[in-house]
C-alpha cells in the first residue's frame, strides 16, 4: 500500500528513511508552535506589549498554539498524501508578523484573519488556473539555483540566530555594526555553546556519512543540553535572559499530556471590507498574496533541487497539484486563527536525512498533531539542539552555485542578490523580488529583452509594487 502509494521505489527511498526524515523535519520545525503563539498571542492581556486588534482584543497563547499544531498536522498531512513530496507545511514566518503588528490593529482578529482565508483562496484559484505553474516554468534555471542556495543562507542564519550564536546589538541603533558574535563577542552562554558542540558532532557525522547522521546529532545535542541544564541550571530565556534557553527547555516537564482548545477553528469574519476603505483592505490582500506566492514557490524549487525530484527541464512533477494544497493551507490557516500555513524551509533538515517522498510528510503531520497533546514533552528539545541541522543543512544547500556562469554579469548580480537578500532581510519573497527585477533590468538593458519570458516582466512589475506598497498606499490615503 505505501509502495503504491508513495512510490517509495521510484524515488529510491525506504520506509525506515521517510520515517527518520519525518522525525527530523519535526524536531527542526516545532518551534513553531511555541514561536508562533508568542508572535499572534499574549500571555498577559493587560501588558503593554499584548498584541490588541482595533478593539482592544487579544488571542490566548494556549489557543493559538492548538490551533497551529492542529492545522500544519492536517496539512502536513494532505500535502504527503496528494502531492507526494516531503515538504512539511506550518505556520509562515513573516507573514503571521504582518498579520499581528500591520492588520490586526487596524481590525478585529476574525477580519484579520478573514483577510488571509481571501489570500487562500487567490492562492488556490491561481494554482487551479495554472498561473502558479507558468510562473514557476518561467524562472531561468541560474535563478531557481540562486533561491535553493539563498534558502540555504537563510536557514542557516535562522540556526545561528535561533542558538544566539549572532545576536543583534543592544545599541543596533548607535553602531554601524548591527549584529555580532553571542554575547559581546563571546561564546558566553551555556546554551549557544552546546549548539556549537552539536553543530560540530552533526558535521563530522554528516561528512563521515552516517546513516541518519542529522538526527543522531539532534538528540545527542538534546542529551547534552539536558546534561548542562541539570549541572549549570541555566534557565529559560523568556527574553529576560540573554544567556538562557532560547525556545524549549531540556528539563523535566511538570507535566506531560494536556488538552488542547480549538475554540479559535472557524472563528473569521469578512467586516474588514466594510471597515477599512477598499483600496487599503485591497493592498493589505495583494502584499499576504504576493509574499505567500513567492515564498512557497520558492521554498519548493529549492527543497525540490536538493531533494533530487527536478525533472529534466527543472521542474517539479505534478507541480501545480502542489501548489495549489499549499494555497489550500492558507485559507485553513486563516480559517482556524494560525495565520497563513505555507511549506517550510526545515523541510530540507528531513530531505538531507533522506526523505524522499510523501511518507515523510505523513510522520511529520501525525507528530504535528500529536503535539497538541504532548507540548510540554516535545519542548524538551531546545531550539539550541535543532539549530545545528539547520546550518549543515543550509551548507548542503549551497552546493548548487557551481552550476552558475558567474562570468556573467547580468546573470552573476541577481544570482548573488536573490542568495544574500534573503537572509539579510530574512525573507524568502524579498530575495526572490530582488533577483526578478534586477534580472529582468540587467538583460533588458543588455540587449537580451527578447531572452525575458513576458511572466518574468509582469512579475518584476508586481514586484516593484510589493516593495513600494507602503508609500503606493500613503498617497492612496491608505
Amino acid at each position: 500500500m505505501l509502495e503504491r502509494l508513495f512510490h517509495l521505489s521510484e524515488r529510491r527511498s525506504t520506509v525506515g528513511a521517510e520515517v527518520r526524515g519525518g522525525l527530523v523535519t519535526f524536531v527542526t520545525m516545532a518551534y513553531i508552535v511555541v514561536l508562533n503563539p508568542l508572535i499572534l498571542g499574549s500571555l498577559d492581556p493587560s501588558a503593554p506589549s499584548a498584541k490588541r486588534d482595533v478593539l482592544g482584543a487579544t488571542l490566548s497563547v494556549p489557543q493559538v498554539a492548538a490551533v497551529t499544531a492542529l492545522v500544519a498536522g492536517v496539512m502536513t498531512i494532505l500535502f504527503g498524501l496528494i502531492a507526494n513530496f516531503p515538504f512539511a507545511l506550518a505556520t509562515g514566518l513573516g507573514i503571521n508578523t504582518l498579520v499581528a503588528v500591520t492588520i490586526a490593529p487596524q481590525m478585529t482578529w476574525p477580519e484579520a484573519m478573514g483577510l488571509v482565508v481571501v489570500e487562500g483562496v487567490i492562492i488556490v484559484i491561481l494554482g487551479l488556473t495554472g498561473f502558479r505553474t507558468a510562473v514557476f516554468a518561467a524562472i531561468p534555471d541560474a535563478l531557481k539555483i540562486a533561491i535553493a542556495a539563498g534558502i540555504g543562507a537563510f536557514i542557516a542564519l535562522i540556526g545561528l540566530v535561533d542558538a544566539g550564536f549572532v545576536r543583534r546589538l543592544p545599541d543596533a541603533a548607535n553602531t554601524t555594526v548591527p549584529v555580532g558574535l553571542g554575547i559581546e563577542g563571546s561564546i558566553a552562554s551555556w546554551p549557544t555553546a552546546v549548539f556549537c558542540v552539536g553543530l560540530l558532532l552533526t558535521s563530522v557525522l554528516v561528512a563521515r556519512g552516517t546513516k541518519a547522521g542529522i538526527l543522531i546529532g539532534v538528540v545527542a545535542t538534546t542529551v547534552l543540553a539536558i546534561v548542562v541544564e541539570a549541572i549549570a541550571q541555566v534557565g529559560p530565556s523568556n527574553g529576560t535572559n540573554p544567556k538562557g534557553w532560547n525556545l524549549g527547555y531540556p528539563g523535566l516537564p511538570s507535566s506531560v499530556v494536556g488538552i488542547p482548545d480549538l475554540s479559535l477553528v472557524g472563528d473569521v469574519s469578512l467586516g474588514a471590507f466594510t471597515r477599512l476603505p477598499i483600496i487599503a483592505v485591497t493592498l493589505l490582500v495583494f502584499t499576504l498574496v504576493l509574499a505567500n506566492f513567492f515564498d512557497a514557490m520558492g521554498t519548493m524549487t529549492g527543497l525540490g533541487r536538493q531533494a533530487g525530484l527536478l525533472d529534466e527541464k527543472g521542474q517539479l512533477p505534478n507541480i501545480g497539484r502542489a501548489l495549489v494544497v499549499e494555497g489550500a493551507g492558507a485559507v485553513a490557516g486563516g480559517a482556524a486563527s494560525s495565520s497563513s500555513n505555507t511549506v517550510f524551509v526545515e523541510s530540507a533538515s528531513g530531505i538531507a536525512s533522506g526523505a524522499r517522498t510523501g511518507l515523510a510528510n505523513v510522520v511529520t503531520g501525525v507528530l504535528f498533531l500529536a503535539a497538541m497533546f504532548f507540548t510540554p514533552l516535545y519542548e524538551v528539545v531546545p531550539v539550541e539542539a535543532a539549530a545545528p541541522a539547520l546550518v549543515v543543512v543550509g551548507a548542503l544547500m549551497m552546493g548548487g552555485v557551481r552550476d552558475i556562469e558567474w562570468g556573467e554579469f547580468r546573470v552573476a548580480l541577481p544570482v548573488f542578490l536573490t542568495i544574500v537578500v534573503m537572509p539579510f532581510t530574512y525573507s524568502i519573497a524579498n530575495g526572490i523580488g530582488v533577483g526578478f527585477i534586477s534580472w529582468v533590468v540587467l538583460h533588458a538593458a543588455t540587449g537580451r529583452a527578447r531572452t525575458l519570458h513576458p511572466l518574468m516582466w509582469v512579475v518584476a512589475v508586481a514586484f516593484v509594487a510589493y516593495f513600494a506598497v507602503g508609500p503606493i498606499s500613503a498617497a492612496l490615503g491608505g
